[in-house]
């Protein structure tokens, strides 16, 4: 999960959401909600999402929506990944239908730290220097 929130962040992705619906149904444990701007965006988010995990040695059990680019659906059996083009998203609202899933919001990591890719913090800005001297 955290492979495919850091990817998602790296494409820029919007609004992601994690949905815990262990509980609430039989086919997964998980749902990762996001968004992208346009349909080659919500492609490259899938594309991104399939290459990162499949590195990692996870394979989708199922894709769908790969040919309309509007509402991919990834399925990694207790993840179940939807990449919505935003107006869908809002049409479909699936956070709506599953209101009583848990939810955690994801922030999207701050700028410089994505930028050093090194999980470390980010190096900070000298306060610039007065003219006085003491």
């Amino acid at each position: 999960m955290e492979l495919a929130v850091k990817t998602i962040d790296a494409v820029n992705g919007l609004e992601p959401v994690v949905l815990e619906v262990k509980g609430l149904c039989t086919f997964a444990d998980y749902f990762l909600i996001c968004s992208g701007t346009s349909r080659r965006h919500v492609l490259a988010l899938a594309q991104r999402l399939e290459e990162a995990l499949g590195q990692a040695g996870v394979k989708p059990l199922g894709m769908e929506g790969l040919q309309e680019g509007l509402w991919v659906l990834m399925d990694y059996n207790d993840v179940v990944i939807h990449i919505f083009f935003q107006e869908l998203r809002q049409f479909y609202d699936l956070e709506g239908l599953w209101a009583e899933a848990p939810k955690t919001y994801v922030t999207p990591a701050p700028a410089a730290m994505a930028l050093t890719g090194s999980g470390q913090e980010p190096v900070q800005n000298p306060e610039p220097e007065s003219g006085s001297s003491s």
